[in-house]
């Protein structure tokens, strides 16, 4: 059996925050936490007002109050309606790209289809557990970049691992966070350079080309994906390879979302817990809002700001 080692703590590494976001998220999912003030969520996470205002703030970049409506059952609804994004049709197959968003600067790269049939043989696996805004995550990298990212706050440490160790059963695992720590600081940090290594089946790599197309803060669905890999048909299959996803965030499964009946919306599963999605999701519109502080004076009852922030992929040959 793996023994897995402590993950690394460091003076910028804070996972107290996402624990008070899990609870917050909690309490406002309770009957009656939609309506709940910031005296009274404070009071409940043992918090004076003043303390927990500086703990949202400084994880969210908006207020307590602000960031609420972000963790409504109904934020799906108002991004499906305002920031739904068309993404352009791409029929090439590539093994390779790159993209950019905000200062983050992406590669990738897809394993052949021939080596991926070989279930991961001969391939040397480094991993490693680092603090992010979402609590602890998993990291597995090849030399050629990450090919796995996993929360493990709704799973757990151990479950985590065999998850994505049993996607690759011939490779070699190694714990070595020194490996896969510039690109996962890179990808939490959103400026940087970091490399992915897609190791999947052919329609797999499409599905998560397609997903690197979605700006942050903005959502698509698995009918729209479909229509730009050229299978429109193929709704249900791209909702299974989206949630065979390994890379969580970076390749951002979290912004796919399901219709619900007409002008509906719903959040749809995550492979790696609902309350990781909807906090990520929260996180990257509060992001936007923050950037943007003249929409932040908008009513409460407005749908979040629209994102300025463009992902643009171009695959190379």
């Amino acid at each position: 059996m793996t023994t897995l080692p402590p993950a690394p703590v460091s003076a910028d590494d804070d996972p107290y925050h996402y624990a008070v976001i899990r609870r917050a998220i909690a309490l406002i999912d309770a009957p009656g936490g939609a309506q709940r003030t910031l005296a009274d969520l404070a009071a409940a996470l043992d918090m004076s007002p003043a303390h927990f205002q500086r703990v949202f703030s400084r994880w969210a970049g908006v207020s307590p109050k602000r960031y609420q409506q972000y963790l409504t059952l109904d934020h799906a609804r108002h991004l499906l309606r305002d920031r739904a994004t068309t993404l352009e049709a791409s029929l090439t197959a590539g093994l390779s790209g790159t993209g950019r968003l905000h200062d983050l600067f992406l590669r990738w790269e897809a394993m052949a289809p021939g080596a991926y049939a070989k279930g991961g043989a001969g391939l040397e696996i480094s991993h490693g557990w680092f603090a992010s805004p979402f609590g602890e995550v998993l990291a597995m990298a090849t030399d050629r970049g990450l090919c796995g990212l996993a929360f493990v706050a709704d799973i757990g440490r151990e479950a985590a691992f065999a998850d994505l160790a049993r996607r690759w059963p011939g490779a070699q695992h190694r714990h070595a966070p020194a490996a896969a720590a510039p690109w996962v600081e890179a990808a939490f940090a959103q400026r940087g350079e970091a490399r992915l290594h897609m190791i999947g089946a052919p329609f797999q790599i499409k599905v998560w080309e397609a997903l690197l197309r979605v700006p942050s803060g903005h959502v698509t669905t698995y009918g729209r994906i479909a229509e730009s890999i050229g299978r429109p048909g193929a709704a249900r299959a791209v909702g299974t390879a989206v949630g065979r996803n390994p890379v969580a965030f970076l390749i951002p499964c979290h912004r796919c979302l399901r219709t619900s009946g007409a002008g509906g919306g719903a959040l749809g599963g995550y492979h790696w817990g609902l309350d990781a999605k909807r906090a990520i999701l929260g996180w990257e519109s509060a992001r936007i809002e923050a950037e943007n502080p003249a929409k932040s004076r908008q009513s409460e009852e407005t749908a979040p700001a629209t994102a300025t922030a463009h992902l643009s992929a171009q695959r190379t040959g």
